[in-house]
């Protein structure tokens, strides 16, 4: 792992991902985790929602969907992954540690609607306590929460287009991006096309991690209300088929 950021992602280093909904670690940068982690690296997650939005996948955990045992199923699926990940620990932004000092919020998942394929935007009908229309400055103040309690060398989230466009994946970007300041440490975007890192400087490095496709493949299994694994690749739950991501780069965008 010979690569210009290795200084704030070596062994360790503390690195924090921040995501959106449960799956999303593993499906945006499960294999670069997963590397981290075999590498020495501490990886800590936070999630700011339990994905009570997600469709379900046919078959017998479709009996969720809709439910608020969503929630708590898709807890459990998400220790599960990040166990197979190497997962050190993970937290539920807006609550404690991953709050700001007083408070307690249970941010919701905001849904979504395509607009057209692979570019989401937002619900028609988004509740009032949806993650993305949380107050920016209470999001980051709890993601700074959490940045204290785990001082990380570098804070990891989406890029300015939230991967797809999902507004929840967006309102993460905003907030970790002002946090990450806030904290005085580095804030580095995902990004999942090679061509959009070149050329390559000093605050950006591709990791080519296919050899972590079994691993990736088995986190994702974890997601059993939201995908099927088959090969490598991932069948949604609207049939959608596509590879799974394993290859990822990251850009800095704040020191």
């Amino acid at each position: 792992m010979n690569h210009g950021l290795l200084p704030l992602i070596d062994s360790g280093r503390t690195v924090l991902f921040a995501h959106a909904h449960p799956d999303d670690e593993t499906l945006a940068s499960g294999a670069l985790i997963a590397e981290l982690a075999d590498h020495g690296a501490r990886v800590v997650l936070v999630t700011a929602t339990r994905g009570e939005r997600g469709e379900v996948v046919d078959g017998p955990l479709r009996s969720l969907a809709g439910t608020a045992a969503l929630a708590s199923h898709r807890e459990s699926e998400l220790a599960a992954a990040c166990r197979t990940l190497g997962v050190a620990e993970q937290f539920w932004l807006g609550t404690g540690p991953a709050a700001r000092p007083g408070t307690s919020t249970r941010y919701v998942d905001s849904g979504m609607r395509w607009v057209r394929e692979g570019l989401a935007g937002p619900a028609d009908d988004v509740s009032p306590g949806a993650f993305s229309l949380a107050p920016l400055d209470d999001v980051a103040d709890d993601l700074v929460a959490v940045i204290g309690h785990a001082s990380p060398d570098l804070v990891i989230s989406y890029d300015h287009g939230g991967g797809y466009g999902h507004p929840d994946h967006l309102r993460m970007h905003e907030a970790a991006i002002v946090a990450a300041r806030r904290s005085g440490v580095p804030f580095a975007e995902l990004v999942h096309h090679r061509t959009d890192l070149e050329p390559l400087g000093d605050d950006a490095v591709w990791f080519p991690l296919g050899h972590r496709l079994p691993i990736v493949a088995a986190a994702l299994a974890e997601h059993a209300s939201q995908l099927t694994v088959d090969g490598e690749q991932l069948v949604h739950s609207g049939g959608q088929r596509e590879d799974i991501t394993t290859s990822v780069g990251l850009r800095i965008r704040s020191r």
